[in-house]
């Protein structure tokens, strides 16, 4: 079987892929966006509707009720990935004593009691680094300057759980446990649905079933597990970009238009994806005039399409970019706008005198960002207090951390090597060239298919970007919580070289075998006779069976899976 492995390729996928239709996203999921940034003073008040959780768990329930063995499966384990992953937490937590870092730490206020020195006990894990800023902000609003480099959504979501559904234990748990407590199930539900979107992107996007399954289960161990896991915001992008991407797969672009606005909300590089949309319009009106082009057939007039793609680019646009307008607004008229001076407790105020955080509403001289002509507090708060900028972090003392870069980077760099090496005539023409065989309505399926061209290209311009002007140790979350290629890629690389994989009784592993019929078998984008039942199982098992690549591939999702886990949740440098 080794040798199989070692030198057999998997055959091409042929089938086109995709599930069935599902109904269309709750319109009370855009109630995310109003009312966005009044945030309460005291635990009793509570603001903010829950639209946008409201449309995620429905969204959810869509996802998990269809009637796929697969995505019940990538459901299952990424369930199961997610308790596991609350479990390691809180095991390194007890073991492994807390680094002394210097991070954002403010009092705790009131003091805990009893329960809540519990729930610090098991998920405290969950609330190091960026996470206490999130929390600090669910629970005081944006009272420090700096805290505005971190998107509202997120803390609106944790708020709006604590004082909704979790409020019946508010007689227990003080309102920063019953944060914590909110944000380990939310991190938990939006993980799982981010690894169904993946599933049901993949399928429409690889056209080959068995490919997107593998990159789904990779997906519920990847190398940034403990940020999907810890009260960040990564979960909850990842959720809301690749269900974006499907549906803009489906051709709902105004709804994909809304999801991907909402992701603006919760992470700035969420305006990035509006080159998706600005992409979908552009090649649907390249590949009008190309199939409109043929004898026989009229066109309607230039300006007519050209208006109709521009209106329809600009609105979607604009709609995306919205959520960040008006949070700097609301940042200018919190920070530079004259304003009722804020009731702070006095640790909190002594914090600020301490570390030189700049409070909300405080008379005296505003800051420099406040008279640009335009007024953006994010980059001013990258720029003067994270040091962020171009070619900044190339310094010697940094490279541990380009170390610890490393593995994406190579793997960001390859996959895109790869797609251009097998498509070099679809990537000079941007992929705005329709093929014989996509005319035909069989276009090639796998990695290397046409539609991957736009997700290379986004995934290459994130890791550049992260590499030459970021904190280079947060490209791994950056790009896997932004990007399905880090997962389509090296899936492709496991079916590339472990064809054992899909043939039954293989390793001396049990294969079941799927009901006529099923899904399981040979169905659309099924890319062969029949399907293992788990392959992430399977590999992991068959572990010193696998060619060195494999194993390097692997090895490496589970090495900052767990690794992840013992540093970043005792405040060691794994951010």
């Amino acid at each position: 079987m080794g040798g199989v492995a070692g030198s057999a390729r998997v055959r091409s996928c042929r089938g086109r892929g995709g599930g069935a239709v599902a109904a269309g996203w709750s319109r009370r999921g855009s109630r995310a966006l109003s009312a966005q940034f009044r945030f309460p003073k005291s635990e009793g008040e509570l603001p903010w509707h829950q639209g946008a959780t409201e449309g995620a768990f429905k969204l959810g329930m869509e996802l998990v009720n269809r009637q796929d063995p697969y995505l019940r499966e990538v459901v299952r384990t990424a369930v199961c990935c997610r308790a596991l992953t609350l479990l390691l937490q809180a095991v390194f937590n007890l073991l492994i004593p807390d680094h002394a870092a210097d991070a954002f730490s403010p009092p705790r206020l009131p003091e805990p009691g009893m329960w809540d020195m519990l729930v610090e006990r098991l998920l405290g894990g969950l609330a190091r680094w960026d996470a206490e800023h999130f929390l600090f902000i669910a629970e005081r609003g944006y009272l420090y300057e700096h805290n505005c480099a971190f998107f509202p959504l997120y803390p609106l979501s944790l708020h709006a759980v604590a004082e909704g559904t979790l409020w019946p234990l508010q007689p227990l748990l003080r309102l920063r446990s019953r944060l914590l407590l909110s944000a380990a199930l939310l991190s938990a539900f939006f993980s799982v649905l981010a690894a169904a979107a993946l599933y049901e992107l993949g399928c429409g996007v690889l056209r080959c079933r068995r490919a997107a399954f593998l990159a789904a289960l990779l997906f519920c161990i990847s190398p940034a597990s403990v940020f999907m896991a810890a009260a960040y915001s990564e979960s909850m992008f990842a959720c809301l970009a690749f269900c974006a991407m499907w549906r803009l797969e489906k051709g709902q672009s105004w709804l994909s238009a809304l999801l991907f606005a909402l992701a603006s909300g919760v992470r700035a590089n969420g305006l990035v994806n509006a080159g998706f949309l600005l992409y979908s319009c552009t090649k649907r009106l390249a590949f009008h005039f190309q199939v409109g082009s043929g004898p026989g057939r009229k066109l309607s007039p230039l300006w007519r399409q050209l208006l109709s793609v521009a209106s329809s680019a600009v609105v979607t646009c604009a709609g995306i970019c919205l959520p960040f307008v008006v949070f700097q607004y609301y940042a200018y008229v919190r920070f530079c706008g004259p304003g009722p001076e804020l009731d702070v407790p006095k640790p909190l105020r002594q914090l600020a005198l301490d570390k030189g955080y700049r409070l909300a509403a405080t008379s005296g001289v505003k800051p420099t960002w406040c008279s640009q002509r335009f007024p953006v507090v994010y980059s001013y708060i990258q720029d003067v207090y994270w040091n962020v900028g171009f070619l900044r972090y190339f310094e010697l003392r940094q490279v541990p951390n380009f170390l610890l870069a490393l593995p994406v980077t190579l793997l960001g760099c390859w996959a895109a090597g790869t797609y251009v090496v097998a498509n070099p005539r679809h990537c000079l023409t941007l992929g705005l060239e329709r093929r014989k065989a996509e005319q035909e309505g069989k276009p090639r399926a796998g990695f290397c298919s046409p539609a991957v061209f736009v997700y290379v290209v986004h995934a290459t311009a994130l890791l550049l970007f992260g590499f030459f002007c970021m904190h280079v140790q947060v490209l791994t979350r950056f790009l896997a919580s932004s990007s399905p290629i880090l997962y389509w890629f090296s899936a492709h690389l496991l079916q590339e070289h472990e064809l054992w994989l899909w043939t039954e009784g293989a390793a001396g592993q049990t294969v079941v075998s799927p009901p006529k019929g099923s899904a399981l078998g040979a169905s659309p984008g099924s890319c062969g006779p029949g399907a293992a039942a788990n392959p992430l199982l399977r590999l992991l098992r068959s572990f010193p069976l696998l060619t060195p690549r494999s194993k390097c591939v692997l090895g490496y999702f589970l090495a900052y899976w767990l690794l992840g886990l013992a540093l970043h949740c005792n405040f060691l440098p794994w951010t």
